[in-house]
């Protein structure tokens, strides 16, 4: 499984050039985006409104995630290596040893079913 820049997803773009306030108007408003298998490295990402979103397979090493409502989105295969997490809210069905295993050595997110 290999992250990528998805050059042609503008709303990627968006967060990739930090205009976090403009990509949460803009899917709120029911503009489609693939956050599939995305690399976030070192992004500041403090704000971003995820509820719905798949970010599976996305690579958020070194990436600000504090206060991030991830509740509402698909993260398997995801891994958070590294990143800040402070306040980050995760979903139900991903134990806190996978969010650690994640953290700490970047393995992949497993979520329970």
């Amino acid at each position: 499984m290999a992250v990528s820049i998805k050059h042609d997803e503008p709303l990627y773009q968006l967060l990739r050039e930090g205009r976090i306030d403009e990509f949460n108007q803009r899917a709120a408003a029911g503009e489609p985006c693939d956050l599939t298998e995305c690399d976030f490295r070192g992004l500041d990402l403090r704000g971003w409104k995820v509820d719905g979103l798949d970010l599976s397979g996305s690579y958020f090493r070194q990436a600000d995630l504090r206060g991030v409502d991830f509740s509402g989105a698909r993260l398997d295969g995801a891994s958070i290596n590294g990143s800040k997490i402070s306040g980050a809210l995760f979903p139900k069905n991903i134990s806190a040893a996978e969010i650690t295993l994640s953290l700490e050595h970047g393995t992949r997110i497993r979520c329970d079913d």
